[in-house]
């Protein structure tokens, strides 16, 4: 029998106890950048996000003004980065703390948008993708985590559907299936494009990616205003001009797909940006002859009604062979912005993103890194626009890294603190265009840690 003695002392000790221990932990839980422990989806505090809408050759989020109750859209220009490891790091639970990491480092950056893969295509233990409709769930519980974390550091993600490139399964896998289950596929990589079964295949996977039920937050990715924006593929190229008319009908085919799935997030392609043959006057504008035969056109693939805005990719360095000089690359990297914003802003009248901008940090000018060089002539450009309401809408990095993720760098990949003077430019870029954007601010708050907290209006 239990004694009264122990009762009181169970009701008025043991119990008030464990209840404050219990509301510490979750709080810790919650709040810990460094505990990744997933907790039942019950106790899980989101923050306030709006979505992100496009209003001619503008983004705009909508905030609602607690006092009116009344909506206020708020212009929103965008200083980002790609890190395309994010899923992959976030399988195992001892490594999620890298991405954690990245996020917050991102928000103390001021950058608000990160561009990342949400497609692994294949066979291996740690691909998304093991089969055509055959899904990792541990894998996709990675990709869980890293919406999750976006959100809690005020981050919006572009999520990329497919590779154009062979790393992470690319367009090849879903060929190499369709060859194995006894399908008749070109050898063309254009088929990619253009086979029934192959594209069913696609419109497979992006059913199951964008009606997902985040496990950790209990929220559908179609619903996660964390969730920027759909890209189709990275980098699509066709083997020759003559694959054009394929490409076009695919992205106005997909586009629509999606968004019979999704109304609330905006549509991109993943384009480099490059002009067609005979399609438009600007093919003089590309860094050689050999992006106009790659069936892709700037213009007239981002014209198509269901892609709300347009991007563009940048490496002069890379693009450019050959024994040229610095000055001539920096010219190209000029002219290429001045297009690609004019078009966007007369013809296409859509906001035009620069999704990957990429250069070496190895080479140094009048005592400037390379890097800087080129990086400040795409934030100068996007600033001045931005002051005059025009078409360009911003730029994301490639790519940032943390210690201990330096495999999955190449020759632009960097990490940003390590590079103080390249860190101080970023920062600056952050700031200023949130200046220009942070009218209107109301429900949805900036993060803490961001350094231009004080310049917020």
């Amino acid at each position: 029998k239990i004694s009264q003695m122990d009762t009181q002392w169970r009701d008025k000790k043991l119990y008030p106890a464990l209840g404050t221990f219990t509301i510490f932990f979750l709080l810790y839980l919650s709040f810990n950048d460094n505990f990744n422990f997933t907790f039942p989806q019950i106790f899980l505090r989101q923050p306030y996000m709006s979505f992100v809408g496009v209003n001619e050759t503008r983004f705009f989020i909508k905030n609602e003004n607690p006092k009116t109750q009344s909506l206020i859209f708020q212009e929103l220009y965008i200083n980002g980065w790609n890190s395309y490891w994010l899923m992959e790091e976030s399988v195992w639970v001892s490594s999620r703390f890298r991405v954690s990491k990245m996020m917050k480092r991102g928000a103390e950056m001021g950058l608000s948008v990160c561009r990342t893969w949400a497609f692994s295509d294949g066979g291996g233990p740690n691909d998304l993708q093991l089969l055509p409709g055959v899904f990792n769930e541990r894998v996709f519980k990675g990709l869980d985590f890293v919406i999750v974390e976006a959100r809690k550091h005020n981050i919006r993600l572009i999520l990329s559907l497919v590779n154009n490139l062979k790393a992470y399964g690319g367009t090849a896998q879903y060929m190499r299936w369709a060859r194995e289950a006894g399908t008749n596929v070109s050898s063309s990589r254009d088929a990619f494009f253009t086979n029934p079964t192959v594209k069913a295949y696609y419109k497979s996977f992006v059913k199951a990616i964008v009606t997902r039920k985040n496990s950790i937050s209990g929220v559908k990715y179609s619903e996660e205003p964390a969730i920027f924006a759909w890209e189709l593929i990275n980098e699509p190229r066709c083997e020759s001009s003559s694959s054009a008319a394929a490409l076009q009908a695919w992205i106005a085919e997909m586009a629509g797909f999606v968004k019979s799935l999704d109304q609330k997030h905006l549509v991109t392609i993943g384009l480099e940006g490059f002009y067609g043959v005979e399609k438009t006057g600007n093919v003089g504008l590309n860094p050689g002859k050999w992006a106009a035969s790659l069936g892709v056109d700037f213009i007239e693939n981002s014209a198509i009604e269901n892609i709300d805005f347009t991007s563009v990719h940048a490496y002069p360095h890379s693009w450019i062979k050959g024994g040229i000089n610095s000055d001539a690359r920096v010219d190209f990297l000029s002219h290429w912005v001045d297009s690609h914003i004019s078009e966007a802003e007369k013809i296409l009248k859509k906001p035009v993103l620069f999704t990957e901008v990429g250069f070496p940090s190895s080479i140094q000018k009048n005592g400037l890194y390379d890097r800087n060089i080129f990086l400040k002539i795409v934030y100068d450009k996007i600033y001045e626009s931005a002051k005059k309401k025009k078409a360009g809408a911003g730029a994301l990095v490639w790519q940032l890294l943390v210690e201990g993720m330096e495999r999955y760098g190449d020759q632009f990949s960097f990490i940003a603190w390590k590079h103080p003077s390249t860190y101080k430019l970023m920062v600056e870029q952050s700031c200023r265009l949130l200046n220009i954007s942070s009218q209107g601010l109301t429900h949805e708050k900036l993060n803490q840690k961001n350094p231009c907290l004080a310049n917020a209006s």
